[in-house]
């Protein structure tokens, strides 16, 4: 059941903080993912659209990478102007490419602060390609979410960071899964989600880190799935919050939490045109703890 929630789910997003790493050596996880036990878990590789040429030098590198191309979700800067040159000219050489590594980049993830902001990128994005805009959801984020729906484009919601003013609050994060399931807006969540439970946690790899309170990415998918089977926004705040793993039950045909039941089509339908991933800069990390729950 699971499988249902988080087929395709984590993107990886190695390279950026906490985790920092180098490019070679995301690449190289990437790579062994892709080949590893738990590849039905693996999203894209998430990647600034100034690094897709350290990218291509990195993974020419690993002997062997020829499992068809990475599906790369490139961040663009501004309005993208620049950027979105830079990724055609990026797929153009690697996207067909049989003689050697190939990448493409069939997703992009910008920001936008402001409905200017949000018209100007959608103005510039390709029709076909998707694009999933952040917008701050400290302030009410409908009008930002209405201009994303218009233009055909999705949203992202960041839901954490390495500083404990990077998260939002539950009832900000409510607020923006009703509005996008009201415009029928499909986002993706990402940052501070390396956990499936809500509680406090370092937030970096640092020894002597500071501590936070994290979202789990159980409590935002199943918050979505609950926000589309019209869940009271009560019962949507109370399962971002949620901390106890006992009260979540996976089931062989469903996952069930507290009196609320969802059903292995209804989470593949909701992944499919609502909460499509979340970002994360360990794939590893996720997993062995839903298996240190007994979830996995």
């Amino acid at each position: 059941m699971i499988r249902s929630l988080l087929a395709g789910a984590i993107d990886y997003a190695g390279l950026f903080p906490p985790a920092a790493l180098p490019m070679a050596e995301a690449a190289r996880n990437y790579a062994a993912y892709r080949s590893g036990t738990d590849a039905w878990a693996l999203g894209r590789f998430v990647v600034p659209t100034s690094r897709l040429a350290e990218l291509a030098a990195a993974a020419e590198l690993l002997v062997g990478e020829r499992g068809g191309p990475w599906p790369l979700s490139a961040l663009v800067a501004g309005d993208g102007a620049g950027d979105l040159a830079t990724i055609d000219a990026f797929n153009a050489r690697y996207a067909s490419r049989t003689d050697g590594w190939a990448g493409v980049v069939d997703m992009i993830e910008a920001r936008a602060d402001d409905v200017a902001a949000a018209t100007a990128l959608a103005s510039r994005i390709p029709k076909g390609l998707p694009a999933f805009v952040e917008v701050p959801v400290a302030s009410d984020p409908v009008p930002l979410l209405e201009v994303l729906a218009r233009h055909g484009l999705a949203a992202k919601l960041r839901t954490g960071g390495t500083t404990p003013a990077q998260f939002p609050a539950p009832e900000q994060v409510a607020r923006f899964l009703r509005a996008c399931d009201r415009i029928d807006l499909p986002f993706k969540a990402t940052a501070g989600l390396h956990h499936p439970l809500r509680a406090e946690y370092p937030l970096t790899y640092e020894p002597a880190s500071a501590r936070g309170t994290m979202y789990g990415f159980l409590n935002v998918l199943l918050a979505a799935a609950l926000v589309g089977v019209g869940g009271t926004d009560d019962d949507v705040i109370a399962l971002l919050e949620e901390r106890d793993p006992q009260a979540i039950e996976i089931g062989r045909d469903a996952i069930a939490w507290r009196g609320h039941r969802f059903t292995a089509a209804s989470l593949a339908g909701m992944r499919t045109r609502f909460a499509l991933s979340f970002g994360s800069c360990s794939f590893e990390e996720p997993l062995a703890d839903l298996r240190s729950l007994g979830l996995l």
